[in-house]
């Protein structure tokens, strides 16, 4: 049996966020096995996001062995948030690109 999914302390606030700008979001950190936290749709583009928390020191929000191997054979882009600056930019760059 798979234990519940850890989440960043953000992630309820990175997903607020997301919704606030008009954009659906499904949870998905109960997959788990590397896959990203969340699947943002904006427009007509989905992109695949993993949250890590920005309070944490850099070596602290480093992608995990299987977050890792996940971006690396995904054949599409996954982004990284690690706060609202970052959750504003790829809204925006998600608008200009749909």
């Amino acid at each position: 049996m798979r234990r519940a999914a850890r989440t960043d302390s953000n992630h309820q606030e990175i997903v607020k966020a997301f919704r606030k700008f008009g954009c659906s979001v499904l949870d998905l950190a109960a997959v788990g096995k590397g896959c990203p936290d969340i699947a943002v749709r904006v427009n007509h583009r989905v992109a695949l996001v993993e949250i890590k928390d920005g309070n944490k020191p850099p070596s602290a929000r480093t992608l995990t062995k299987d977050e890792q191997k996940f971006h690396n054979e995904w054949k599409g882009s996954v982004f990284v948030v690690k706060d609202l600056s970052d959750v504003i930019a790829l809204v925006k760059a998600l608008e200009r690109n749909g």
